[in-house]
């Protein structure tokens, strides 16, 4: 059954969801990124559903709040990248202390990212990498994102007050901006920037891509094959398909895909 706790952490807690296994023996211990912001909200169903079918299927699964997100300490604006990836760090020695299995990182969006940057550690011990749409160009992710900013200006005001380029030289002054209802720190913001996922190699046995897509013949899209493609060249060994679906971590309602449930679990279990 699952069960909800806060983790002790630097600069407070962070709130935690427990998934055990339901099964007996060392199976795949797995810890859960959250996507950025609202993202992270849209997708906590879904982040749910797996985690529950995850466990049924004989994973242990870790669900935890970031700092400054959710029902964790601290407010966004003191979030850092580098805060984040000791979070997931602390979560993954917790769960290392449960299972007698291999362990893994599963990330949606951004938290997919913040997953690889992660598992970069060997020392770690990561065996498994399990991505969910992941964000290949941080320079790309942080555009879209501060263009929520300008989105609601024109809601406001009947036009938008300044463009991309402005807010980015308001960051750069060391100025934070309230995006939809979230504050962005200069700095969390520059750590987003320079982010390029192919880039980041992780050092794990296996990694496992996922992608939804409402093309009618569901196909990864160029930027992560691309990402993809410097990992093969690197040695890694990587599992990657695209489901038809909806973007569930950014539409109006609460939306679920059954492809990508169903899909993860064939992946981890190698019949995909």
């Amino acid at each position: 059954m699952s069960s909800a706790f806060f983790l002790p952490a630097e600069r407070g807690q962070r709130f935690c969801v427990y998934h055990p296994s339901v099964r007996d023996g060392a199976g795949l211990g797995i810890v859960y990124a959250h996507p950025f912001c609202e993202e992270m909200n849209k997708a906590r169903r879904m982040a749910a559903l797996q985690s529950r079918r995850l466990a049924a299927a004989g994973y242990a699964v870790l669900q935890i709040d970031l700092f400054g997100c959710g029902d964790s300490s601290g407010d966004f604006a003191d979030a850092r990248w580098e805060t984040w990836k000791q979070d997931l760090q602390i979560a993954l020695g917790w769960l290392r202390s449960r299972v007698h299995g291999p362990l893994g990182l599963w990330g949606l969006r951004l938290g997919a990212t913040l997953a690889a940057d992660v598992a970069q550690d060997p020392g770690l011990g990561i065996e498994q990498l399990l991505l969910w749409q992941p964000v290949g160009s941080g320079e790309l992710f942080l555009r879209q994102f501060l263009r929520l900013r300008l989105a609601a200006e024109m809601l406001a005001e009947g036009t938008a007050q300044s463009g991309v380029r402005e807010l980015r030289e308001t960051l750069s002054r060391g100025v934070p901006l309230e995006i939809a209802g979230y504050d962005l720190h200069p700095r969390l913001a520059t750590e987003i920037d320079a982010l390029r996922l192919a880039d980041l190699v992780p050092a794990v046995r296996r990694v496992h891509c996922l992608e939804v897509t409402a093309a009618a013949e569901p196909k990864l899209s160029p930027a992560t094959q691309r990402a993809l493609e410097a990992w093969r060249s690197k040695g890694l060994d990587v599992r990657a398909a695209a489901v038809a679906g909806e973007p569930f971590w950014s539409t109006l309602e609460i939306t679920e895909c059954e492809a990508l449930l169903a899909a993860t679990e064939g992946s981890l279990k190698g019949t995909n």
